[in-house]
């Protein structure tokens, strides 16, 4: 592991969410950021914005050559839920849960 960035409390589900990382995992750094472009997921932009802190992590410890660092671990995990209530018939309510996502980045160098 040479650089981490998690992302706290994101409002998507970590089922969205973690379609969206099955995508960049394994890949390029440069190559994830083009296949984060073309995606039509909303929660493109979380991603795209915890992989480019990941990678200014990776700069501040001193990996210059982005050709080298890949995506070795990026995974979702569920948060806290918010509680909402919503008004149904007759003067009852049902709950509406609001799910949030830890995202979890990590990269690492290509050893050949």
């Amino acid at each position: 592991m040479i650089a981490k960035a998690v992302l706290k409390y994101a409002r998507r589900t970590p089922r969205k969410v973690n379609l969206v990382l099955e995508t960049i995992r394994g890949r390029n750094v440069d190559y994830a950021f083009m296949l984060l472009k073309t995606l039509k997921q909303g929660s493109k932009e979380e991603v795209s914005k915890t992989l480019k802190s990941a990678v200014s992590n990776a700069y501040e410890k001193g990996f210059t050559d982005s050709e080298k660092i890949f995506v070795s671990q990026a995974y979702a995990t569920e948060g806290t839920t918010l509680k909402r209530f919503t008004p149904r018939a007759m003067g009852r309510a049902t709950r509406k849960l609001k799910r949030l996502s830890h995202i979890t980045i990590v990269l690492e160098e290509k050893v050949k």
